[in-house]
């Protein structure tokens, strides 16, 4: 069996590879990165180690690599794929749109067998987005003809891989933990499903379980991290203080996952638990710049901090601990992060009010709005009473 995935990085190759892999596929990786490329058509295996106390590595070989900027190659290579992955930024898929388009095009020429195309992205709908790109560059009388053949099943992923720099630049060091849950497709019935994959009926529950609970309390242990001077998330989670508000706003999302979704609150409080532990894995070093990164596309309506405030404000639910991430978010400052940049200089040139509103797409007049305000100016205060972050 054979797959072709998008994005040969650190997620790339130790999560959806590595499944793969153990699923009995010879994976194609493509990438722009050109020494990436080299390194992985080189020597055709890669390890994979789990950050745990035993340290297990996992060799992943019979993979091989092409360069992303050859539509032609990629293309060829999807034609004889039983599977297409993704693990690029959703941002990027607009991108590789086009590669898998005429991917599919040769593919429908030569024959009609069902090829799954799942974009395992941190976004809501992620395989719809690239559907939707990839039938931008399909000609028309082709699209009826795809629609029979292809299917492009939303997933929800989840694992920690953060930052790293080895001696052996194809290594790749992972949490133990993973969940890769996808949607079942009437067209993909006939085809085996792939050991390591959750199928699900509905996948809404499961992405924002993972988008409200991991993505959440990730960030806000990042951005109040930050506001300490803390580098690492397990160096911030290790502050009781910031342990009490990442607590407090997952106790905000669970109850509006379990609101919406009649989620079990015993099991969910357990799946909270366990996501804190993750947080605290002393074999992970994970950066808080890193997990903070972004902080427009993290305050936009639809994402991790808002869209769960604005619904616990429709159920009537507390959201203090959500505004007060909100508000951390809109101190964090990073130099070498263009948003965090556009942030700041938002707030500075056309003032926090109106720059709460442009970003969470919440109006002044809203209570939320209101306690962001408040929040903000607050965390101010009270790292400005302690100099240059607050007191650890």
């Amino acid at each position: 069996m054979k797959a072709v995935h998008f994005g040969a990085g650190n997620i790339g190759r130790g999560f959806i590879g590595l499944l793969l892999h153990n699923a009995g596929y010879e994976i194609t990786f493509v990438d722009v990165n050109d020494s990436l490329v080299a390194e992985l058509q080189a020597k055709g295996q890669y390890a994979v180690r789990l950050a745990n106390e035993q340290g297990d590595t996992y060799l992943v070989d019979h993979v091989t690599a092409i360069d992303g900027k050859n539509i032609a190659l990629v293309a060829e290579a999807i034609a004889e794929a039983d599977i297409v992955t993704t693990a690029v930024g959703v941002t990027v898929l607009k991108h590789i749109a086009a590669a898998v388009a005429k991917g599919i095009e040769l593919r429908l020429a030569r024959e009609n067998t069902a090829l799954p195309v799942i974009a395992c992205e941190n976004a809501l709908g992620g395989s719809t987005v690239l559907k939707q790109l990839v039938y931008e560059h399909l000609p028309e009388e082709l699209k009826a003809k795809a629609e029979l053949h292809v299917a492009f099943p939303d997933a929800a992923v989840d694992r920690i891989v953060p930052l790293q720099q080895h001696e052996d630049p194809l290594l790749v060091v992972v949490e133990p933990f993973y969940e890769w849950t996808v949607e079942r497709s009437p067209l993909l019935a006939s085809l085996p499903e792939i050991e390591g994959i959750h199928y699900v009926d509905q996948l809404e529950p499961y992405i924002e379980r993972k988008l409200f609970t991991v993505n959440t309390g990730h960030c806000v242990a990042a951005y109040h991290g930050y506001l300490r001077g803390y580098e690492t998330i397990q160096e911030a989670m290790k502050d009781s203080e910031v342990i009490a508000e990442v607590k407090g706003a997952l106790q905000e999302t669970g109850a509006v996952l379990i609101e919406r979704y009649s989620f079990n609150e015993k099991d969910h409080g357990q799946y909270i638990g366990q996501i804190l532990e993750r947080f605290t894995n002393p074999h992970l070093l994970d950066e808080v710049s890193r997990i903070g990164r972004s902080p427009i596309r993290k305050l936009s309506p639809n994402d991790r901090l808002v869209r769960p405030a604005l619904l616990a404000y429709e159920y009537g639910i507390s959201a203090d601990h959500l505004t007060t991430a909100m508000a951390a978010a809109l101190h964090f400052h990073n130099e070498e992060d263009p948003e965090a940049v556009e942030l700041q200089l938002a707030i500075q040139e056309i003032g926090l009010i109106p720059a709460v509103t442009k970003y969470t797409g919440i109006d002044e007049q809203h209570s939320l709005h209101q306690e962001v305000v408040r929040h903000y100016r607050e965390l101010g205060l009270a790292a400005n009473s302690a100099g240059k972050g607050m007191s650890k």
